[in-house]
């Protein structure tokens, strides 16, 4: 892993990796300034004093009951902003990473042969069930983190082994569809399911360092190439000639 990542630092700078990085930043930016802005805004359209039960408590402080439910919504946004960044920032990012891939593998692995191709309908939708199953799981979860925060101190360990497992799937798959067909991605998926929940674990850590989670989720892309191609047993799943053709639904 450290090997992986190693190499995927020093190609930082190939001009692929810096467009989908532009692109991903971008992405992520405005995904969220929406989000922000429609959140405001729906807030703002409360009538704080109709509220059954505590509406007649703050009839009397509507004005500043509005400021203060805007403020708290606010930070509550910015939080969850911060708390969903990973999937956000890899669901965007996904949609262009196969032009890293493929730097990654010209440069390091010249011998293999074209991947399958992915259209963009299939990436669109893959990510979207992707940003779903994130955002779906972490709301359940949530009360446990903070349950597991406040009372043991174990919530960031939750949250890191639940959001480790998704992005390290997450990114596996991205890489292994190019080259395997489905049967042979999930069985050599089940056989390091736990250092690839590792890897993710690494990179959800990443994500969440400031600056740093900008270029994350491209560093995991590349890194993960590096460590799809040198799994032990990844020469039993074909070359990249032969799965192309295989997988090829034409």
């Amino acid at each position: 892993m450290i090997a992986a990542l190693t190499k995927a630092v020093a190609q930082l700078s190939d001009p692929r990796f810096l467009k989908v990085l532009l692109m991903g930043i971008a992405g992520a930016i405005a995904a969220f300034v929406l989000l922000w802005v429609v959140s405001g805004w729906a807030v703002a359209q409360i009538p704080w004093g109709s509220i059954p039960f505590i509406g007649e408590y703050l009839a009397d402080f509507e004005g500043t009951a509005d400021t203060v439910a805007v403020v708290t919504a606010t930070g509550a946004v910015m939080g969850l902003s911060l708390f969903l960044f990973p999937a956000v920032s890899t669901a965007i990012i996904s949609l262009f990473l196969d032009s890293v891939c493929e730097a990654v593998e010209e440069k390091h692995y010249p011998n293999l042969g074209p991947a399958r191709p992915q259209g963009i309908v299939e990436a669109v939708i893959q990510a979207l069930k992707f940003l779903g199953l994130v955002i779906a799981i972490n709301i359940v979860v949530f009360p446990f983190y903070l349950i597991l925060f406040f009372a043991f101190g174990f919530g960031a360990i939750l949250y890191y082994i639940v959001n480790g497992y998704l992005i390290g799937r997450e990114f596996y798959e991205l890489v292994a569809v190019r080259r395997l067909t489905p049967d042979d991605m999930r069985s050599l998926y089940k056989n390091y399911k736990g250092r690839i929940t590792l890897f993710g674990v690494v990179f959800v850590f990443l994500m969440n360092v400031p600056i740093l989670n900008l270029v994350a989720p491209v560093l995991a892309a590349a890194a993960m190439v590096h460590f799809f191609e040198t799994l032990p047993r990844r020469h039993e799943y074909g070359d990249g000639v032969t799965v192309a053709v295989r997988g090829d639904p034409s």
